[in-house]
């Protein structure tokens, strides 16, 4: 009798694109990463985390570096005369960045490589990121993974009927010690399949004030 294997299927969103520190010389864009996954070769089978586009390219240069003769797929280029409003822009990006994440996902390669499983299933910082895949952190690359997602900031736990994780509770309680301040929140609801099958129209939210059309400045 012939064993039916289940085909391994991983879906990622970029989402959720939002500025933060609004109104200040150092603010920028971050985007909300929402993976969910039944392949082997992640840690976590569901993780949301945020990220700015620096960051992306810090991954890619990783990748590219570590993959030898690999391709690497390309990130959406980065345009100060962006003719057109920032909303328009910052949503172009986002396309460009899932449609990224959703090519590098699918090369067995690059899957291989410690610094992606970091970027999307932790809150680590580029050298916090570093420092774990070289053996300096007080973490592997399994325990950081773990120990966010049991945090619940990576939406780890499906079941909303668990008890609720107390602030101050210690390891599976709190998003402290997770090294960015700009993790999703812990209170949101869990990111069913039904939330990946619709991408967010982009900025726009109620909590998101449209910045001027017709600005011209750089989105970092």
């Amino acid at each position: 009798m012939l064993e039916t294997r289940e085909e391994e299927l991983t879906t990622v969103r970029v989402q959720d694109p939002r500025v933060q520190n609004e109104g200040s010389w150092n603010s920028y864009v971050d985007y909300k990463i929402f993976l969910h996954t039944n392949s082997k070769a992640f840690t976590a089978k569901t993780s949301c985390v945020r990220r700015r586009y620096r960051e992306f390219v810090w991954l890619r240069r990783q990748l590219q570096k570590n993959a030898g003769l690999v391709p690497v797929p390309e990130l959406p280029g980065k345009s100060t005369f962006f003719v057109g409003s920032t909303d328009e822009f910052i949503e172009k990006r986002r396309q460009g960045l899932q449609q990224f994440l959703e090519k590098v996902v699918q090369n067995v390669v690059l899957l291989s490589d410690s610094r992606l499983h970091l970027f999307l299933q932790s809150q680590l910082s580029v050298p916090e990121m570093e420092a774990c895949v070289q053996g300096q952190g007080p973490q592997t690359v399994t325990g950081a993974i773990l120990h966010y997602a049991m945090s619940h900031c990576g939406w780890a736990q499906e079941e909303e009927s668990r008890p609720a994780l107390l602030p101050g509770a210690g390891l599976h309680g709190s998003c402290a010690g997770l090294g960015s301040p700009r993790g999703p929140s812990c209170l949101e609801p869990f990111p069913y399949w039904s939330d990946f099958g619709v991408d967010d129209t982009g900025p726009g939210s109620p909590e998101e004030p449209a910045e001027p059309r017709g600005r011209r400045r750089e989105v970092q």
